[in-house]
């Protein structure tokens, strides 16, 4: 498991762009149809704005996810401890059996680093790196939202088509190469995100349930992402047992001397 469970988080990582405080206990919440927007008015700028208002806001961001990595098949149960300085760096450690720390990584705007305890490696790579799996109209900001549960900020705005029915509101476009389209719910919180490059035959789909409450905020406990990238197939899903948001963290993060590039 030592090599697969390095490479597993550094293949979601790719494909996705792809806690020190004690957490506040989760709330279930029962979404309800939001009041900023008429339920009956459909044009794009309102829906747009009323969106954007149901967006979690935060400057910081912690917390601890029972995850299944599978990819081709091959699968892992792991925990990932995350931190989030917004716009500024995702901090991830990984944990397997027993708590062992296996991996960690930091991502930035313009860096990815991991680092493989287990195989004493490292990653430095910078954040272009990921486009060798992933569409370049993902990118950093992708991440941060994916995480939280809000909407990728390209995939609002006017040139998309809008479709409401049934209490849910689609959006769906093309974004150069890549095709998208978003699904809210009637409280205008994200409840699906699908990506396609035809192209470069890339796919992701995110679907976010089972929301709870966590310091005032309402975001998906559940987050479940599967991507295709040419013959890679990857599900990722994430089970938030612990969320705190704009607490002091640390983002601690360094190669040992011993360490070697990962091959």
């Amino acid at each position: 498991m030592k090599r697969n469970i390095f490479n597993k988080l550094l293949v979601a990582c790719c494909l996705l762009a792809i806690v020190s405080c004690k957490a506040r206990k989760q709330v279930l919440v029962t979404r309800k149809p939001d009041t900023v927007a008429k339920a009956v008015d459909n044009k794009v700028s309102t829906k747009l704005a009323a969106i954007r208002a149901q967006q979690v806001s935060f400057n910081t961001f912690s917390a601890k996810a029972k995850t299944n990595l599978d990819i081709n098949g091959n699968s892992n149960d792991v925990t990932l401890n995350i931190r989030i300085n917004r716009d500024k760096k995702i901090w991830v450690s990984i944990t397997a059996i027993l708590g062992v720390e296996v991996a960690r990584a930091v991502i930035t705007p313009d860096s990815i680093l991991m680092i493989n305890r287990l195989d004493g490696v490292y990653l430095k790579k910078p954040f272009s790196y990921v486009y060798g799996y992933a569409s370049k109209q993902v990118n950093y900001k992708t991440l941060e939202s994916l995480l939280v549960g809000n909407a990728i900020p390209e995939l609002l705005n006017e040139n998309g088509d809008l479709v409401t029915a049934n209490g849910n509101t689609t959006f769906s476009g093309k974004l150069d190469d890549l095709i998208y389209k978003l699904v809210v719910g009637a409280d205008n919180k994200v409840t699906q995100t699908n990506l396609n490059n035809e192209v470069q035959a890339q796919s992701l789909q995110v679907a976010n349930g089972t929301f709870i409450q966590a310091s005032n905020r309402v975001l998906p406990s559940q987050i479940d992402i599967a991507s295709i990238v040419k013959d890679k197939k990857i599900h990722v899903n994430l089970h938030y047992t612990k969320v705190d948001f704009n607490q002091q963290l640390e983002y601690p993060f360094s190669i040992p001397d011993r360490y070697e590039p990962a091959k």
